[in-house]
């Protein structure tokens, strides 16, 4: 995996292509003979669902682009890329991390790939310490109850 060529920056690929934009790309897939279409064509079509606010075009890109990530080793590395983005926004953290973690192992010294693991890191801690916050409010209102009902049933 080449670390010299150019990634797409995260604001750029956050930012949602228009409907007419992801159409384009559609109706470049069926020209070209849908699942047959060149790998270019629906690379393309993927990162554009990737792009898109609605989650079924996001899993729809993230399947896609898994696709082109088996059949095209020269794709990986962007692949890789817009993977951890898609399972970023589907909320798949752990699988973003995994898809990450391969890229910055080719990439060590790329910052955009660096940026972006450290986007997947920051998201999963958050999500840990949220889960931890409501698993001890939890925790503390069994405790409460558990109290009431204790301290009722002596009276």
């Amino acid at each position: 995996m080449p670390s010299d060529s150019f990634l797409p920056s995260l604001n750029d690929v956050m930012d949602p292509l228009y409907p007419q934009q992801l159409e384009v790309l559609r109706q470049q897939v069926l020209a070209e003979g849908g699942e047959t279409a060149t790998t270019q064509a629906l690379f393309n079509y993927a990162w554009g669902l990737i792009r898109s606010q609605l989650v079924d075009d996001q899993r729809l890109g993230v399947k896609i682009l898994s696709d082109i990530y088996k059949d095209t080793p020269s794709r990986r590395r962007e692949c890789l890329y817009y993977l951890t983005i898609g399972c970023y926004k589907l909320n798949e953290y752990q699988m973003a991390k995994r898809y990450v973690d391969v890229l910055s192992s080719h990439e060590p010294n790329n910052k955009q790939v660096q940026t972006l693991k450290k986007m997947v890191e920051d998201k999963i801690e958050r999500e840990t310490m949220k889960g931890l916050l409501v698993g001890a409010g939890v925790i503390a209102g069994i405790a409460t109850a558990a109290g009431f009902f204790f301290r009722s049933k002596k009276k």
